[in-house]
């Protein structure tokens, strides 16, 4: 070889080494349907972005139908997909939480096997952390596909989170995310039970900045987002990342308490003057039972936090794996 060939072929080298290692993270539970067409579009993916070197980590979420073996299957044809599968369904956060705790990139993509993160949004995400972002997230403009309860719930749930953690939770901020090493890792870091990993990226700052995008209805298969599901991890990401209704608690027990003495002193003054007013027994009882109402809401909020002190306390892992498959 020539000299100038030997330089060549060591700038050649120098690079592939020095390529950066892009993990994408993607918690998958029955998505049977989805997964060959996932594979496909990220090789597309993949094929366009000679650049980087990518791992993808499937996380099998304890699926009851064919997933697992599909998986395997994908994993023998194209070594880059790597499967973790947990011993039982974790949920969506404890999916990610056990992707990530896997992942070496330089980088980290976290999606949804439905395809609603369509994966020709990652070039996107990987310019903006070029540009030096460090946390790039979906906005989703627009959702397909969904009915107008899960519309109004998805809604209501970024106003209220919004308003209740002084914005930390951007509205309409999505899971879909290409999160930099230092990112991933710090929130690995937080061994915290009650994970909500949308808003343990909104707390932990760092350079992020939003895509707007359309979000497509699933591929196949049926929706996992039940409306009671949802609520329950929209109750849980509230009462994790802020302390307000714990303080509306307070406030309510204030203004109510001086509300009372305000009543007092009327019907004192009206007691002197004009004798003892008993007319309106029905408003009365109808202010009594409004008062137990505001006390058992109380009681209710307070509830919520001790089962997150519950779970906290148990220190239960916040998944379990039970097979690796190229990892």
């Amino acid at each position: 070889m020539t000299v100038g060939e030997v330089a060549a072929q060591v700038e050649a080298d120098e690079a592939l080494v020095s390529r950066k290692l892009i993990s994408v993270v993607i918690p998958a539970y029955n998505e049977s349907d989805c997964v060959d067409e996932l594979a496909r579009r990220l090789q597309g993916v993949m094929a366009g972005e000679l650049q980087y070197d990518f791992e993808i980590i499937v996380v099998e979420n304890g699926s009851t139908d064919d997933t697992w073996a599909k998986l395997r299957r994908i994993n023998e044809d194209d070594s880059r997909f790597k499967i973790l599968q947990l011993a039982r369904n974790f949920r969506m956060d404890g999916g990610l939480t056990a992707g990530l705790a896997h992942a070496t990139g330089d980088a980290a993509v976290v999606m949804t096997a439905d395809l609603q993160d369509p994966p020709e949004l990652i070039p996107t995400f990987l310019r903006k952390w070029e540009d030096g972002y460090e946390n790039v997230y979906m906005v989703v403009s627009e959702r397909q596909g969904t009915g107008p309860l899960r519309t109004f719930n998805s809604k209501a749930f970024y106003w209220l989170a919004g308003k209740l953690t002084d914005g930390a939770i951007p509205r309409n901020a999505s899971d879909f995310r290409l999160v930099d090493r230092e990112v991933y890792r710090t929130v690995n870091g937080m061994q915290e039970r009650n994970r909500f990993i949308r808003g343990l990226f909104a707390w932990v700052g760092y350079r992020s900045i939003g895509v707007a995008h359309e979000r497509p209805p699933r591929f196949g298969g049926e929706s996992k987002a039940h409306s009671l599901k949802v609520l329950d991890l929209a109750f849980k990401g509230i009462f994790a990342h802020s302390y307000v209704p714990l303080r509306m608690i307070t406030v309510t027990g204030i203004g109510v308490s001086f509300l009372s003495l305000l009543l007092l002193v009327v019907l004192s003054v009206r007691f002197v003057v004009a004798g003892v007013p008993f007319n309106g027994f029905g408003t009365l009882i109808g202010f009594i039972l409004l008062l137990f109402g505001i006390l058992f809401t109380m009681i209710g909020i307070v509830s919520e936090y001790v089962g997150l002190i519950y779970e906290e306390v148990k220190q239960r892992p916040n998944y379990i794996v039970r097979h690796r498959v190229g990892l």
